[in-house]
């Protein structure tokens, strides 16, 4: 995960997001790649062959501020050079589109190992379960008082890969996500199934 330098909004309208989408997908290879111009007329320019992606995206979450990102690396190293390569594509992106200089990320992206299951299996919960604070902003030290509402706001937010488990519409990060390897990995048979663990999950949790 990383933030905007001094908490700043690292995005500013949709296109902002979508950029961010396309440069998780294009710069998710072994190979360098060079982008000059915040707009270019074809998205999802790289066409990569079997075994030059450097990481498994399994889940996304981008926020105003930040973001946040589950991986499963394919070679080794490989999450450390996606995120410098993504993150410094993205910038100079930015920088060019808004006329501004410098960093725009607080310093280097923070990479945890998940080494335990426990710590594995809460993952999607908590990545996906980061928009509430956009309408319930304390909500992870009381839990959530209206269950029906949070899930009909998780379940419309377009800038996380959450709703790309079980739903057909808008898949925005469907060229980006593995779905596959996550319900794999997760132990789901499909998206709906995760989705009922994660009503149980969101109604249990008190903070």
């Amino acid at each position: 995960m990383n933030r905007g330098v001094e908490k700043r909004k690292i995005f500013l309208d949709d296109r902002d997001y979508f950029r961010f989408r396309d440069d998780l997908h294009d710069f998710n290879t072994i190979k360098r790649v060079v982008f000059s111009h915040y707009d270019r007329k074809n998205y999802h320019l790289v066409v990569r062959l079997p075994g030059e992606e450097l990481v498994d995206i399994l889940a996304v979450c981008l926020m105003p501020n930040h973001f946040h990102l589950l991986v499963q690396e394919k070679v080794d190293g490989g999450a450390g050079l996606f995120s410098r390569k993504f993150g410094g594509g993205y910038t100079r992106c930015f920088n060019e589109r808004y006329k501004r200089e410098g960093v725009l990320f607080q310093g280097r992206s923070k990479k945890i190992l998940v080494e335990d299951d426990e710590h594995f299996v809460h993952l999607p919960y908590y990545i996906f379960s980061n928009p509430l604070k956009l309408i319930f902003p304390e909500w992870k030290d009381y839990g959530v008082s209206d269950v029906k509402k949070a899930m009909g706001f998780l379940d419309d937010y377009k800038w996380g890969s959450f709703r790309e488990l079980f739903s057909d519409k808008n898949n925005i990060f469907s060229s980006v996500v593995n779905k596959k390897l996550f319900l794999e990995l997760f132990g789901f048979s499909n998206g709906k199934e995760f989705r009922k663990y994660f009503i149980d999950w969101l109604k249990e949790y008190e903070g």
